[in-house]
């Protein structure tokens, strides 16, 4: 035993003290004046720091926890009550100033909690199959500073297979007062861990062949806030927990922020979106089956064009969630299918390219647009006029890109042609000419429009080189960039496919009846996930107060999603620019042959019901 300053506490073990079947918690005792400004700062970050109790000072006990328990000896009468505490900062003053009167116990919950369980789902849970303790690292991740607390997200690393990442969610989500759901699941770069077999604490827990590294928040990160901020202070040793009377399975320890009875619709599942680097992003149930309504809306086929033979499930999902964790996202659109005319334009692609770039400015996302340099001075016309109307805030940048040299694309995608600083994580085509296996384009009628045609499908070539970029096309005949990903359906089912199929594929091919309402559903989608806890508290590594997204800002997001005003007013300034419908030619309120009214005005609005509800 250690005697420190009137206090008597276990020295620090080396050794992982765990009993299955209990709730386990992480101990932090600090003095009263810091209390207050803790307790605000576990509920500023409730995924490393879930309080379970905050004791009176001097109050030795820990009545809803544990019965007749006093923490000060670490003694009790139950015998899976086993916590070792350390001295974590101490100066000579506290010998005189300090006494247990004035100190403040809390006790926070601990991932150990949900390990029985996980075992009990037939989840592996390898620091136990290799008798070490869980691996822990501390990650360039800060929390949210409160008063004198700030410090850098802990994490622990468990290794769990591919095929059992959903059972691993469903459980531990439903146990978020110790720790909840993963906040990431991949490279470990992406948390600035540079090196898994080097934790900051713990031990080293070998992945086995299919495994992922799955992060969740951990408990340690107390640790790194209260070093030397406070005159005494103690934790408990790491791993070596605080073991409560309360069984794994139950939910009698309940919190102000945590529901007593989960929604089961806000249950996460997880989504790889990327092999290099290794990467998975979450969402509920509930906000999944709304995008896949989204998706089912815009591929209906009124044109009867035979759009459903192209048809990939969930490509809508997987490119919104890339979208949704992206910083930068380039945008090209632009089909010169009218070779005849000036200008060459048809009116699908500007407009659902500028609704995503609408949602995606109001969601914090830089967004850069690639043009054609022969349209660039148009281009930037209809931006203007899109400000004065209201469609936009403010202009988006326009950018052309210019092909000088072999390396002309690395060196536009990346900051001095370096692949590890890519410009953009994201680059988007919306009906945008796609580059045929002739290195011809082609418009649906087999006529070759290369002489109108920027290169812009290098850069969708290059960055499939390029670890960290992500790369969506979305289109409605399959001659369109990035729909090389179902060229083969493409040829065997559109007419002339054999021809003008475009041989570039993009990670992800959303396909529409009309290209516009892949972009309207986008937005809509991307809204979805900003608005789906399960998906916010990812992005957010379990960090931030709850509510994870404030009225002001939800009123935004809602005001930045396609409406038919809008986007009846951007069509309306393609058509006075003299951009036409592209299957008729017609200068009139049309896409694709489809009149506005009732048309595409009609896919509006159920875009907008699936996605906020009726409006009436």
């Amino acid at each position: 035993m250690l005697i420190a300053h009137g206090f008597c506490v276990c020295a620090c073990a080396s050794v992982c003290v765990c009993f299955p079947g209990y709730q386990q918690a992480n101990v932090v005792i600090l003095p009263s004046h810091l209390a207050n400004d803790f307790q605000a700062f576990c509920h500023s970050n409730p995924g490393p720091l879930p309080l379970l109790y905050r004791s009176q000072a001097g109050e030795t006990a820990c009545p809803p926890l544990a019965r007749d328990f006093d923490i000060r000896c670490n003694t009790d009468t139950h015998t899976h009550t086993h916590t070792h505490l350390q001295i974590l900062h101490h100066t000579e003053a506290a010998s005189e100033k300090q006494t247990w009167s004035d100190m403040v116990c809390f006790y926070l919950g601990c991932s150990f909690g949900f390990e029985g369980q996980l075992k009990k789902a037939g989840v592996p849970v390898r620091n136990v199959e290799q008798g070490r303790n869980v691996s822990m690292y501390r990650t360039s991740v800060p929390c949210v500073s409160v008063g004198v607390f700030s410090c850098p997200l802990v994490v622990t690393m468990r290794p769990v297979s591919a095929d059992l990442l959903n059972a691993a969610l469903q459980i531990t989500h439903l146990n978020p007062l110790a720790h909840g759901a993963p906040i990431h699941i991949g490279h470990p770069a992406f948390l600035g861990i540079q090196e898994l077999s080097k934790p900051d604490y713990g031990d080293q827990v070998e992945l086995q062949p299919g495994d992922v590294p799955v992060f969740w928040a951990c408990g340690v990160t107390a640790i790194e806030a209260i070093l030397s901020k406070a005159s005494l202070a103690f934790s408990h040793s790491p791993g070596c927990m605080f073991m409560t009377d309360i069984p794994d399975s139950s939910s009698s320890i309940t919190s102000p922020t945590t529901p007593a009875d989960p929604d089961p619709e806000l249950t996460p599942s997880c989504f790889l979106l990327s092999h290099d680097p290794l990467f998975y992003s979450l969402a509920s149930h509930r906000a999944v089956e709304k995008i896949r309504q989204l998706e089912r809306i815009i591929g209906e086929d009124p044109g009867q064009r035979g759009i459903r033979a192209l048809f990939v499930q969930d490509e809508l999902l997987h490119s919104c969630l890339a979208l949704s964790h992206s910083s930068s996202v380039a945008i090209t659109t632009g089909f010169p299918t009218h070779y005849m005319h000036s200008p060459p334009d048809e009116t699908d692609g500007p407009p659902g390219a500028i609704a995503i770039a609408t949602m995606l400015l109001a969601l914090g996302k830089q967004v850069t647009l690639i043009t054609d340099r022969r349209a660039l001075e148009m281009n930037q016309d209809i931006m203007e006029e899109a400000v004065k109307t209201g469609v936009l805030k403010s202009a988006i940048p326009l950018v052309v890109f210019e092909k000088n040299k072999s390396d002309s694309a690395l060196h536009f995608l990346c900051h001095q042609g370096d692949r590890s600083k890519p410009r953009f994580d994201h680059l988007l085509a919306i009906e945008r000419t796609g580059r045929a296996a002739d290195g011809n384009y082609y418009n649906m009628r087999g006529i070759n429009i290369k002489h109108l045609v920027d290169p812009i499908d290098d850069l969708f070539i290059a960055a499939t080189d390029i670890p960290g970029i992500i790369t969506t096309g979305i289109g409605d005949g399959g001659n369109e960039l990035g729909m090389g990903k179902v060229k083969d359906k493409v040829k065997s089912f559109m007419p002339k496919g054999s021809l003008v199929a475009c041989d570039i594929a993009a990670d992800y091919a959303i396909t529409a009846g009309v290209s516009n309402w892949g972009g309207y559903a986008v937005a809509c989608a991307l809204y979805l996930l900003h608005t789906c806890p399960s998906h916010q508290r990812y992005l957010k590594k379990g960090l931030g107060a709850e509510p994870v997204t404030s009225p002001a800002q939800l009123q935004d997001w809602a005001a930045n999603l396609p409406s038919v005003d809008k986007e009846e007013s951007i069509l309306s300034t393609l058509v006075r620019f003299g951009i036409r419908s592209g299957k008729t030619g017609h200068l009139a309120m049309e896409v694709d042959g489809l009149t506005f009214h009732p048309t595409h005005s009609d896919i509006i609005t159920r875009l907008l019901e699936a996605t906020q509800g009726p409006t009436h």
